[in-house]
């Protein structure tokens, strides 16, 4: 089984300069996963079930982590929530909502909805950096990831 380090982060992020920032805060912080970005809610979808462009894909191989924006193209982030949430391959995968939103619905819908974390994107790049450098820490470095849990009704 691949080590965490090396296993695929899923960025679901459609601000291309927002998506750069993100890759380039990883950098800085030794954070050195490959990052897969996906630029609206269907291309995440896709990879993450082995659709459309990702036919294919081995769904077994999931991102140990997605970072997900709410304000998307297509389907907005809430709704790639809901339908990872409602399937049983990809229930567990933790997910962190980075986003600009100032919205507190947003907030309860995503918490609601299962979000393991809700992070509003700081203005400043270098706090920007930090708090990249912090969910990188946390999410890919200290939180235990269960190889062998099954969804609960399994």
């Amino acid at each position: 089984m691949d080590s965490v380090n090396t296993k695929t982060i899923l960025l679901v992020e459609d601000n291309p300069n927002d998506a750069e920032l993100t890759q380039l805060a990883f950098e800085r912080n030794n954070i050195i996963n490959p990052v897969v970005i996906a630029k609206n809610g269907v291309e995440a979808l896709d990879y993450l079930f082995g659709t459309g462009m990702y036919e294919g894909r081995n769904v077994y191989d999931q991102p140990p982590v997605i970072i997900l924006d709410l304000k998307l193209p297509k389907v907005d982030g809430l709704e790639v929530l809901r339908r990872l949430r409602a399937d049983e391959r990809t229930r567990l995968i933790p997910v962190v909502v980075l986003t600009t939103s100032n919205e507190e619905k947003d907030l309860i819908e995503a918490y609601n909805l299962g979000t393991n974390a809700y992070v509003r994107k700081p203005v400043d790049f270098t706090e920007f950096s930090e708090a990249v450098k912090k969910l990188g820490m946390f999410w890919l470095l200290l939180n235990e990831i269960c190889g062998t849990c099954k969804p609960s009704g399994e």
